[in-house]
């Protein structure tokens, strides 16, 4: 399903990095703000926060143009205003779409002068989110420019690397993926991120589909070493190109699970 904007769930998470290392701002605090604004409809900004309790924060993400962007942050400038009169506003869309960008970024009519800073994700060079040392920032890299570097081959060290992160964290390296995914979407990349996360250096006892059939086995009364034995000598015969089907009968594992071995 394709999406216009990164989730609500994902933005909060990752907020802290896109004001660090996109927009450059030096953070010592940083608090979401939850507003909602009516005029003849109910609209609710992506982001809004409080930074350092002197600056207003208002961020939107765009993965299409939209030509009434600039009325948009306009009313939404005056909103914010309205709700928060001492504070400076800072605005600013980062587009993370396909297409080139075409948005228009201001106003300028009789004596009204208005611009909202517009961020083409495509033109940050991804090695600036890959040097950092957070998962956030690793995840984030997924949305920059490769610089002509093979996407199958920047993407499974962002794996690695999420996985050299959370370490033995089973539940963090998930969301982690889970959020390199949907943000892949945007750039037509979902499919080898699934790919590499098979292909990496990712202990399969880690995967997913490990645990579930793990689960299963330990239900049918199989012991875990047993478990384990039966992944081993699945990835072996597969690797030495025995059907899938000779597989699941001699394991006992889903055709499924030996698929993505």
């Amino acid at each position: 399903m394709k999406k216009d904007t990164i989730s609500k769930d994902i933005l909060k998470i990752i907020i802290k990095d896109i004001a660090k290392y996109i927009l450059h701002f030096d953070i010592q605090t940083i608090e979401l703000l939850d507003m909602e604004f009516e005029r003849v409809e109910s609209r609710r900004a992506d982001i809004v926060a409080k930074i350092d309790n002197d600056i207003i924060l208002h961020l939107e993400i765009q993965n299409d143009n939209n030509y009434q962007m600039h009325y948009r942050m306009l009313r939404y400038w005056l909103d914010i205003n309205q709700i928060a009169p001492k504070y400076q506003i800072k605005q600013y869309v980062i587009y993370i779409g396909k297409k080139n960008l075409t948005m228009p970024n201001q106003i300028n009519v009789s004596d009204l002068n208005y611009t909202y800073t517009l961020i083409d994700m495509k033109t940050i060079d991804c090695q600036n989110f890959l040097q950092q040392n957070t998962p956030d920032a690793l995840v984030l890299a997924i949305l920059c420019d490769f610089k002509q570097k093979d996407p199958r081959e920047i993407v499974g060290y962002i794996i690695d690397q999420l996985l050299a992160h959370t370490k033995n964290d089973i539940q963090a390296f998930r969301k982690y993926m889970l959020m390199l995914e949907e943000l892949s979407t945007n750039q037509d990349l979902k499919d080898i991120v699934k790919e590499q996360e098979m292909l990496s250096t990712l202990r399969y006892e880690d995967l997913p589909s490990y645990e579930i059939g793990l689960e299963k086995g330990i239900e049918k009364g199989m012991e875990k070493g047993d478990m384990k034995r039966n992944y081993d000598n699945a990835k072996r015969m597969k690797e030495e190109g025995i059907d899938v089907e000779v597989i699941v009968r001699i394991t006992g594992l889903s055709i499924e699970t030996i698929t993505h071995l």
